[in-house]
């Protein structure tokens, strides 16, 4: 088994215990993204699409690191604080993701790091990684 830390500085640097992702062979698992702009670590301004964009932006920083894409995402785990925002997760990822869409799980939780209202993690397969 093969097994690689991926970090990237396009993306939040991770804020405790735990890697940015880890590729194990072809398998990519990218941590959970909450919405910091990976220059300032503050997070992003705006309403809950903006929050989301951010957060796909990270993702798509990670999965860049790895060698892949957001099209390499099999499954996306998405937490949301509130689900009524669940319509404009949709509208989001329309906008990174094409057909065929991954796997998804999409939950409520009562909270989330840094008081945010979204945060996402990412499993990706990457059948080209050298």
């Amino acid at each position: 088994m093969s097994r690689t830390i991926i970090s990237t500085p396009n993306a939040p640097q991770a804020i405790g215990t735990y890697s940015q992702a880890v590729k194990v062979d072809n398998t990519v698992y990218i941590s959970g993204q909450i919405p910091l702009v990976p220059e300032t670590m503050e997070l992003v301004e705006g309403d809950f699409a903006a929050n989301a964009h951010r957060v796909f932006q990270n993702l798509a920083a990670i999965a860049e690191a790895a060698g892949g894409s957001l099209a390499d995402t099999v499954k996306l785990n998405v937490f949301l604080t509130d689900l009524s925002n669940f319509a404009t997760v949709n509208e989001v990822m329309a906008q990174y993701f094409h057909k065929p869409y991954p796997a998804r799980a999409a939950v409520q939780v009562a909270a989330l790091p840094k008081g945010v209202t979204v945060e996402m993690d990412a499993v990706l397969y990457i059948d080209y990684i050298d």
